[in-house]
């Protein structure tokens, strides 16, 4: 055999062996790759979904065109937070006049998850608030879907100037309402059946079904309140506890 035949055959034995090798590791890191995937909870993306669940007392969030996005948020934090066994207590729903996407005051866009012809059957109805309540209240359906849901609902909660919707609505004549700050005097004027409370002294007030805050972050304690009635003291302690209740309330100390 000569010489320029050896180095050929040497060149393909060689080449054969770095080719066997690369496959084999290819196949070793798909094995790993795969190994390690397996060892990943299968619901890594989609365990914080939260299916509705017709048998829970279902929560509804009112939105609109420039609502507080905070007072939504607040409800929903408290709400859809799972036990401290890991179980799911209540659906939590956003609601709005139409599926169309709807921007909040600060600009974010919520897409609602039903509207006021397909809403499920509420436990409670949380009335959030907007800067400019102008349009909301003279919006008439709105207000029907207000009124509604106060003949099926166990608990109404206002934050801030959702009060006004409650007051329009004519659900809580007779019954203590509390507004944002520096709202009271007006509230009062534009529905006197209401028993508007003193809104610099008073945070949060709860009268029968109804239950209002000042809104903004007083939003939790309406939330937390109604979340200890359908549920214990122990669960809402566990509930600010997950959320830094007291690192907030403490942290100028």
């Amino acid at each position: 055999m000569n010489m320029k035949n050896l180095r050929i055959i040497t060149a393909i034995f060689f080449s054969t062996i770095f080719m066997s090798c690369n496959t084999e590791k290819s196949k070793t890191n798909f094995k790993m790759e795969n190994s390690n995937q397996a060892e990943l909870p299968s619901d890594t993306l989609t365990k914080h979904l939260k299916p509705f669940k017709s048998e829970l007392p279902t929560i509804g969030l009112l939105i609109y065109e420039g609502v507080l996005q905070g007072e939504v948020i607040a409800t929903s934090d408290v709400f859809a937070k799972l036990s401290k066994n890991g179980e799911q207590l209540f659906n939590v729903i956003t609601i709005a006049q139409t599926e169309k996407p709807i921007t909040t005051e600060e600009g974010m866009r919520f897409v609602p998850d039903y509207t006021f012809e397909n809403c499920p059957k509420l436990t409670a109805l949380f009335v959030p608030s907007g800067y400019d309540m102008y349009a909301h209240v003279r919006n008439e359906q709105m207000i029907d879907f207000i009124k509604k849901k106060n003949e099926e609902t166990k608990y109404i909660v206002s934050n801030c100037a959702g009060a006004q919707l409650i007051g329009k609505s004519g659900i809580a004549d007779g019954h203590k309402i509390v507004t944002y700050i520096g709202g009271g005097k007006q509230l009062q004027k534009d529905f006197p059946n209401l028993k508007v409370q003193n809104d610099s002294l008073v945070a949060f007030v709860e009268d029968g079904k109804f239950s209002s805050s000042n809104g903004n972050l007083a939003s939790y304690i309406s939330a937390l309140n109604l979340l200890e009635k359908m549920t214990s003291t122990e669960h809402r302690k566990f509930i600010e506890s997950y959320l830094y209740i007291d690192v907030l309330q403490n942290w100028k100390k």
